[in-house]
């Protein structure tokens, strides 16, 4: 089953079931797919679909973080309630030592010598974990280890 018809299976239980925070949020979800698919004028599969909810769940921690600072943990609990929604349709993430390990095959596969070569080593790591780890810690973890 792809992503899209789970999304579809799971937002018409979210209905029977009278689920209005849940069926909100995935509403959300289907309304950035829906818009990125009109916008480019194709049709998403499932890691386009996956890049969509990674752009949602940035966008909502970004909030998290806005709303605690201005202390409103109202608004905060909403956007964690969606983050854990979104969440569930992400791929398994993969663990750290799994991370490490594909850094490592990438910058021994590219050749890098140095921080410079780090885009070489982020272009061979980023298809691999696309939707399974934060590119963030990711970038770091490379840039650490080439720095040594």
């Amino acid at each position: 089953m792809s992503l899209r018809t789970s999304i579809a299976e799971d937002m018409k239980s979210a209905m029977r079931a009278k689920d209005a925070p849940r069926l909100s949020a995935i509403r959300l979800l289907q309304a950035g797919i829906k818009q990125r698919e009109v916008d480019e004028r194709i049709e998403l599969d499932d890691t386009q679909v996956v890049a969509v909810i990674e752009k949602m769940l940035k966008q909502r921690r970004d909030s998290i973080t806005q709303y605690e600072a201005a202390k409103r943990m109202d608004l905060a609990d909403v956007e964690k309630f969606e983050v854990s929604v979104l969440q569930a349709y992400m791929p398994q993430a993969l663990s750290e030592d799994e991370v490490a390990q594909l850094v490592t095959a990438a910058i021994a596969s590219s050749g890098a010598a140095g921080v410079k070569d780090m885009g070489k080593v982020i272009a061979a790591v980023k298809p691999l974990v696309a939707g399974r780890a934060d590119m963030g810690a990711v970038s770091a973890l490379i840039k650490t280890k080439l720095a040594a």
